[in-house]
């Protein structure tokens, strides 16, 4: 069966299920009067000069499922052992309905261990009763969470989060990109989205400022996001282009390309775009001067998934370098694909 045949199918299929409901602090709400201003973003700090950054991906979560508890105990054991300072997940977070109840429970894993998390919403977190705004209002009044109101633009959970230095300058910097569902605007297409041109600049004005606050240099960033861009098709099909880790399947990239790619290497600060959506990817590619990077599937078996056991890919940063360490941890410890970027290629 084919992977959007097989997603459509399991959607379906599956019973909506009431999951426990834990309750959250709820945060103050953001007026129209008072839209957030981009100084106000979120920003971290490294810890005896390093810093953990943890990626889950695609955990398709159904609350009284026991197809989930795979990515329940998967969670919780990669968050554990890696003690990150930060996770990012990047979308299809739940599978079901309730939203609310099947958002709360994942994520408060995350919650429990009082680290702090951001999200880059799938094109499945739509789908069970609540739009991309209110799924990320509601992630938005856990403790923990990052992600800021949703800004005037494409999709509800762009957004970009700084690291610090101990000098308090910033030294990363963290964007997330909400890559939608459908192309709706070219529905003969039948297209995955893509990063809307308001999206791309909404990230050029905050790059430019960073940059300006850097002295004149681009500030070292990473772009997560859910669906991946063209360019991670494009360079496959390249000899010249370097890969490590598993190809699975072919990447679901949109049919459109709106120059994403483009703006990232104009900009000269994106080192490489993270994501997920295709389960049975994992790998690191190196192409025309940016790494296109895959999360491990994060997930149980609400879904397909024929790259097991699943995991979690970590990124370490060390203080006053633009280079950085990346690694999957497999469910059950082992550890794969340890690479210091850019010097691996």
């Amino acid at each position: 069966m084919k992977r959007r045949d097989f997603i459509r199918t399991a959607a379906i299929a599956v019973p909506a299920i009431a999951t426990a409901n834990i309750a959250a602090a709820p945060k103050p709400k953001v007026t129209e009067t008072q839209k957030p201003k981009e100084e106000e973003a979120p920003s971290m700090l490294f810890r005896n000069g390093k810093f953990k950054l943890l990626q889950l991906t695609d955990t398709h979560f159904i609350g009284g499922d026991n197809r989930s508890q795979r990515a329940l105990d998967n969670v919780a054991e990669v968050l554990d052992a890696e003690k990150p300072d930060l996770v990012i997940h990047t979308g299809d977070i739940i599978f079901a309905k309730p939203a609310k109840e099947n958002f709360t429970q994942i994520l408060s894993l995350i919650r429990e261990r009082h680290i702090p998390f951001a999200v880059a919403l799938g094109n499945h977190d739509e789908e069970f009763g609540l739009s991309r705004a209110e799924a990320l209002e509601h992630i938005r009044q856990m403790p923990g969470c990052l992600n800021t109101p949703v800004k005037p633009m494409h999709g509800a959970s762009n957004d970009v989060i700084t690291l610090n230095g101990a000098d308090g300058k910033k030294q990363w910097a963290f964007y997330l990109f909400d890559t939608g569902s459908r192309a709706k605007e070219f529905p003969e297409l039948k297209s995955y989205d893509y990063i809307h041109a308001d999206q791309l600049d909404w990230y050029r004005q905050i790059s430019r400022k960073l940059k300006e606050e850097n002295q004149g240099t681009p500030l070292p960033s990473l772009a997560f996001m859910h669906i991946p861009i063209t360019e991670y098709l494009d360079g496959l099909s390249d000899s010249r282009r370097q890969i490590r880790g598993n190809l699975g399947e072919n990447p679901c990239s949109p049919t459109i390309n709106s120059g994403a790619f483009v703006a990232m290497r104009e900009q000269g600060d994106i080192k490489a775009v993270v994501c997920g959506h295709d389960h049975n990817d994992d790998y690191v590619m190196k192409w025309r001067g940016l790494y296109m990077i895959y999360g491990r599937y994060s997930g149980g078996d609400t879904v397909y998934n024929d790259l097991k056991p699943n995991g979690a890919r970590i990124f370490e940063f060390t203080e006053g370098s633009s280079s950085f360490k990346t690694w999957i941890r497999l469910k059950g410890g082992r550890i794969e694909q340890t690479l210091t970027l850019p010097d691996e290629f």
